[in-house]
C-alpha cells in the first residue's frame, strides 16, 4: 500500500523543492492573509513552476470569495482548491462547478 502525502504551507523555493525531492504527492500553498503561512500570487506563482507534473498542487483557501480565487487561478498553476474555512454545502458546490 502506497501512502501519499500532502505538504502544506510552503513560502519558499527551498520548502518546495525539499518536499517534491522528499516524495511529497500534494504541495499546498495557503491563500489566507491570517494565517503565518499566507503566501502572496505572485511568490505562488513562483514556487509552483518548481513542482514537476507528477505532484499535485493545492491551493488552500478559507471563506474565499470569488474574486480571490479568481485571481489566484488566473496566475497561479493549481491542480485542487481545499477549503478550510465554514463554506456551506451549496458554496462548496458552487466552487466546484465554476472553477473545476
Amino acid at each position: 500500500m502506497n501512502t501519499e502525502a500532502k505538504i502544506c504551507g510552503l513560502s519558499t523555493k527551498e520548502t518546495v523543492l525539499a518536499a517534491v525531492e522528499a516524495g511529497a504527492r500534494y504541495v499546498g500553498f495557503v491563500f489566507y492573509e491570517k494565517s503565518p503561512r499566507n503566501v502572496s500570487i505572485e511568490t505562488a506563482a513562483e514556487l509552483t513552476a518548481h513542482v514537476g507534473p507528477d505532484v499535485l498542487k493545492v491551493g488552500v483557501f478559507v471563506n474565499p470569495d470569488d474574486a480571490l480565487l479568481v485571481s489566484v487561478l488566473k496566475d497561479v498553476d493549481i491542480d485542487i482548491i481545499q477549503l478550510h474555512g465554514h463554506e456551506t454545502p451549496e458554496r462548496v458546490q458552487y466552487i466546484r462547478t465554476r472553477f473545476s
